[in-house]
Formats: structure tokens, C-alpha cells, sequence
């Protein structure tokens, strides 16, 4: 009997390689970040994609607030076109992170998503900044508008 893994088969090895490697150029993941910044190895723009208000109340240490309505030529014209940006939401379950990440590709920026958003940064243990981060209340639910 066959399992389900094994019903369709597995990629080549050669086909999972490129598979891998081409998602490895378009994310990153929460714990990657965080090691970054530990090591003050910041080469990239940290950017939080939800509204104002979702920011205010905790967001990941280091990222400034950019919503995607928000990301124009005029707005991005203060970053270098080498930039690269990291794009995160409030987590797998929202896609608002993909339409940044359009956004930011459409105006010629290299961009990846941090793989989780704000549920997978409090997933690996790691504290948020912001008003209700500090009360300890920053899990509360809040629209991520974005």
C-alpha cells in the first residue's frame, strides 16, 4: 500500500533544489531577522505593512511602518534602488504582505517577506516594541489594516 506522501510522486532532486532555492530568494523567516540584528548585520529595510494603529501597539523592534497604500515612487524615493526590503504582516494568515511585496517589486525594489509576520516573530519567543507591547497586552486583537 502506498502512503499518501509517496501517491504523487517527489520532485528530482535536481527540481527541489531549484524549487528551494528559488522560495530562499523571496523569504526569510523570523529567527534569520533576529539574528541579523543581534549581529548588527542590518542590510535591509525591516518593513511593518500594517496600518498606523496596529504598528503603535506592537510591531518588531528595528521596522518602520510603510502600508502598502502608502508605498509610492514619491514616498520610496528616499531609499536607494538597491535597497532591499523585508515585508512582514501580522502573520500567515493575512495577505497583505503579498501585495506589499507587489508593490515594492512593481516600483523596482528588491523585497522578501519575513515568512510568519508579527504571529511568528511572538511564535520564536521574540518580543515586539510599541505601546501595547509594553503592557504586555500586544497580542490583543487589532485590524491590521493593511
Amino acid at each position: 500500500m502506498t502512503s499518501l506522501i509517496r501517491e504523487i510522486p517527489a520532485a528530482t532532486p535536481s527540481e527541489a533544489l531549484l524549487h528551494f532555492s528559488r522560495r530562499l530568494a523571496f523569504e526569510t523567516d523570523c529567527s534569520d531577522v533576529h539574528y541579523s540584528q543581534q549581529q548588527n548585520q542590518v542590510d535591509y529595510v525591516l518593513v511593518d505593512v500594517r496600518g498606523p494603529e496596529a504598528f503603535r501597539a506592537g510591531h518588531v523592534p528595528g521596522a518602520i511602518n510603510l502600508p502598502t497604500r502608502d508605498m509610492t515612487a514619491e514616498r520610496l524615493g528616499e531609499f536607494a534602488q538597491d535597497t532591499l526590503f523585508v515585508v512582514y504582516c501580522a502573520g500567515p494568515h493575512c495577505n497583505g504582505v503579498h501585495r506589499a511585496a507587489t508593490r515594492l517589486a512593481g516600483l523596482g525594489f528588491a523585497v522578501k517577506e519575513m515568512l510568519g509576520g508579527v504571529t511568528g516573530w511572538l511564535d520564536e519567543g521574540l518580543s515586539l516594541i510599541g505601546d501595547e507591547a509594553a503592557a504586555g497586552t500586544a497580542t490583543a486583537a487589532i485590524s491590521c489594516a493593511c
